[in-house]
């Protein structure tokens, strides 16, 4: 069973920037940081594809900027210019096959943004 790790959340003050890393004990091409706040569903925040290229929901575009080192099977999320609304818990996923939906979860790791 494929295990991902992530660490690197915490508390910080809006404006400030963390960056998140997740660890996977497998790899893959396909990966995406997802977040989940308290009452809210959970939203994808961005993918890398097999080419490298990237995609972001549109509340983090020009502020989070996600990246993978494949010979670490090591996934980041920079965050940038962090807004209180970005408060949550983020998950790291892969996927075992890019055509398909994500199958591999981490336990998440918090980010909590105060004003």
């Amino acid at each position: 069973q494929a295990q991902l790790v992530e660490s690197g959340g915490g508390p910080v003050q809006a404006g400030g920037s963390l960056r998140l890393s997740c660890a996977a004990s497998i790899f893959s091409y396909c990966m995406g940081w997802f977040r989940q706040a308290p009452g809210k569903e959970r939203e994808g925040v961005a993918h890398i594809d097999r080419d490298g290229s990237a995609s972001y929901a549109d509340s983090v575009k020009g502020r989070f900027t996600i990246s993978k080192d494949n010979a670490k099977n090591t996934l980041y999320l920079q965050m940038n210019s962090l807004k209180p609304e970005d408060t949550a818990m983020y998950y790291c996923a892969a996927k075992s096959l890019c055509n398909r939906g994500y199958i591999f979860w981490g336990q998440g790791t918090q980010v909590t943004v105060s004003s």
